[in-house]
């Protein structure tokens, strides 16, 4: 039986990813770093998982003898791009410059009109999440989830499965109760390696991913409903031999 959808937020929930870089360069550009990431660049540095993460990886590429000399004053300057980023990118959905992907919010109601149990897992700040669906949702969205997952409770970035065991274990479900929705192989590794079947909804940075570890592909959720979920849900469980899922 299935009893919990886990959404990832960024590219999952809503397609983040170009605000975000826009965010990032608006910050480098107030610091006059001298960075620019554009598309390319961007796709590439997706493979690390957290914004600080990303801009440190990046950091080590382009200025790793200071990083040397002065660990600690790179980390000032990291956690300083990360705040005016953050600003920039909470103002840019404040504006309407960034929306629920399409099928998203339509799913949301339908699951909690079935009774179903909804969470997030994701490895982004608070207040990322908190920007988005304040906005798509409305004042009262974290009413709409038993529970919450992100970067201030699961410092171990995904591919690891933290975040989604946390979830697991907040809503006290077997894995094999729940689907969870991601975009990036990253995400897919760490909801699979929590024992999660996953629906995966690429975006134009991670359609290059390998998804064959995914319950199913789609462009988006605009043609997915519960009962198509607990459909897909059934046969999944029962290719792979989980009389749990069906129980």
């Amino acid at each position: 039986m299935l009893n919990a959808l886990i959404f990832d937020v960024d590219g999952t929930l809503a397609d983040t990813e170009s605000a975000h870089r826009a965010a990032f360069n608006y910050a480098f550009e107030e610091l006059d770093l001298g960075w620019r990431w554009d598309d390319a660049l961007y796709t590439q540095l997706l493979e690390i998982s957290g914004g600080k993460e990303r801009v440190r990886h990046y950091w080590s590429q382009v200025n790793g003898g200071i990083q040397a000399i002065d660990a600690n004053a790179v980390q000032i300057t990291i956690d300083r791009i990360h705040e005016l980023k953050t600003a920039h990118y909470e103002a840019t959905v404040n504006d309407g410059g960034v929306s629920l992907r399409p099928g998203v919010l339509r799913l949301i109601e339908e699951a909690l009109s079935q009774n179903l149990r909804l969470a997030i897992a994701t490895t982004t700040s608070p207040v990322n999440i908190a920007a988005l669906l304040r906005k798509a949702i409305g004042p009262d969205w974290r009413h709409s989830f038993a529970a919450v997952g992100d970067a201030s409770s699961a410092p171990i970035k995904k591919p690891h499965p933290q975040v989604y065991l946390q979830m697991l274990e907040a809503l006290q479900l077997d894995a094999r109760k729940c689907i969870a929705f991601e975009d990036s192989s990253n995400g897919l590794q760490s909801a699979t390696a929590a024992g999660l079947a996953t629906v995966i909804t690429p975006t134009k940075y991670t359609r290059h991913h390998d998804f064959s570890a995914a319950m199913k592909l789609v462009d988006d959720l605009s043609g997915v409903d519960v009962a198509q979920l607990k459909r897909w849900h059934e046969e999944y469980g029962a290719a792979h031999g989980e009389r749990g899922s069906s129980s």
